[in-house]
């Protein structure tokens, strides 16, 4: 069987570097990925930041096992703290305007830094200040504006340029005014540099109850919020039990709570209809995942060491609140109505779409690791990548990089690339089609890595490296 090459994947360029200095100097996969994770929160941090939180799933060559870390972000108010309203923002959603929540009642307890520091702990073997390094090295000299992220700024400016990202996301021109970033310019976001530094010094309990996490509450709660130094203390990363369905050759392993029931659409997806193509495909696909079409920013890496082990993770910040300590923007989870799904009792986890998994075969030896990034749209977006290599018979490269569709109760998004046919039967069955003219973010971000080595995805400028 052929063995999968020591690789990453990430959504940036800068992210995936990170990952690589990771494994070339020793490092497991689990380091790899902390180090992407933690490079993310100065490179991409329009879709992350350590004041986010997300999920990681790791494969363990040795023993065949897959284990599940809940990171995610918390509910405050375990003090009996009660949020005042969040301030309401419309940001651009392809061109419709969407509501949103920003301000301190947006901010929920933050999980990223202690979810780097599990992975390293657990599974790593690199130093602490090792893995952190790239993160803060990438926060002291900026990272280039990649081209997707300057296209996707003007739709949430209105969230990005709040307080401290009014410097970060903008420059200044020789007349004295302001203007976006834009593609290759860098962004920089003051005192991250110094509060990687206090993290690689301290451990992530600084940015809980150490100095920094000190002072995220006292702006949160000065901005209204509910975020407390009791909730900050609770905060535990947690093992979830991964659930295991079979994806024709391969047995999915991913944890089983997330918002989409990605699990329950795999199984259910006609792999037979898949397999033959054309309109017997998009209609099985349509079928399966049709869902109202919900946002949030997200990023995923993926990771595999030279000994076989796999890491995939995918984290957010959601918007932002526009709430920000020493270049550290405090998540916006609360504000993200996508996710408010039932009763948020505090202390425990909010839920998301977000699904890092691993795939095995009858063996359970590794056939593919990996993620997407985008809300509801991960959910086609790592089904359609996954029927691409596991039931159509594509090369990871091929299948990230090949045509998507997304289908809410509305609306059926195909990108370009699809067969006329596939047009005209779908028209000609009542659906209403919108055709983009070319590959888009919208269609989510995915990060893997397979028997043919790693992909990332060009709707998001990703990178992907072997060792």
């Amino acid at each position: 069987m052929t063995k999968i090459p020591a690789c990453v994947a990430a959504g940036h360029p800068d992210t995936a570097r990170a990952g690589l200095r990771a494994l070339e100097s020793g490092g497991t996969a689990a380091d790899a990925a902390a180090a992407m994770i933690l490079a993310g929160c100065a490179t991409e941090t329009i879709f992350c930041g350590l004041g986010g939180g997300g999920f990681a799933t790791v494969y363990h060559a040795s023993t065949r096992q897959v284990t599940c870390l809940d990171f995610f972000v918390a509910v405050p108010g375990v003090d009996g703290t009660v949020a005042a309203p969040a301030r309401n923002i419309s940001v651009l959603f392809g061109g419709v305007a969407v509501p949103y929540a920003i301000g301190g009642a947006s901010v929920a307890v933050p999980g990223t830094p202690w979810g780097a520091a599990a992975l390293n702990k657990r599974f790593g073997r690199l130093p602490w200040t090792e893995v952190i390094a790239p993160a803060r090295e990438l926060a002291a000299n900026g990272s280039r504006f990649s081209a997707a992220h300057a296209e996707l700024l003007p739709e949430v400016a209105e969230a990005m340029l709040v307080g401290h990202g009014a410097h970060s996301y903008s420059v200044q021109d020789d007349d004295g005014s302001r203007r976006l970033l834009s593609e290759g310019e860098r962004l920089h976001h003051r005192g991250l540099a110094e509060v990687f530094e206090a993290i690689a010094a301290n451990g992530p309990q600084e940015l809980s109850t150490g100095d920094l996490g000190r002072r995220l509450v006292d702006a949160v709660r000065t901005d209204g919020g509910a975020l407390s130094m009791s909730d900050m203390a609770a905060y535990r990363v947690k093992e979830l039990p991964p659930r295991r369905v079979w994806f024709g050759p391969g047995r999915i392993s991913v944890r089983g709570d997330d918002l989409d029931s990605f699990a329950d659409t795999a199984a259910r997806l006609d792999l037979a209809a898949v397999g033959r193509g054309g309109v017997d495909r998009a209609r099985a696909l349509i079928t399966a995942l049709r869902a109202p079409d919900r946002r949030a920013e997200t990023t995923s890496v993926v990771a595999i060491d030279g000994d076989g082990n796999a890491c995939a993770a995918t984290h957010s910040l959601g918007l932002g609140s526009g709430v920000w300590v020493s270049g550290v923007h405090g998540n916006s989870m609360l504000g993200e109505g996508e996710l408010l799904r039932g009763e948020l009792v505090p202390g425990s986890r909010m839920r998301s779409m977000m699904v890092p998994l691993m795939v095995t075969d009858a063996h359970d030896r590794l056939l593919l690791a990996g993620g997407a990034a985008g809300g509801s749209r991960i959910r086609p977006a790592l089904l359609q990548v996954l029927s691409g290599v596991l039931i159509e018979g594509r090369g990871v490269q091929e299948a990230v990089g090949a045509p998507r569709l997304c289908a809410t109760d509305q609306v059926v998004h195909l990108e370009p690339g699809f067969p006329d046919e596939v047009y005209q039967a779908l028209e000609a069955e009542g659906e209403n089609l919108m055709r983009w003219r070319s590959p888009r973010p919208y269609f989510g971000g995915v990060a893997v890595a397979g028997r043919g080595g790693p992909a990332a995805d060009p709707r998001r400028g990703g990178l992907a490296l072997t060792r």
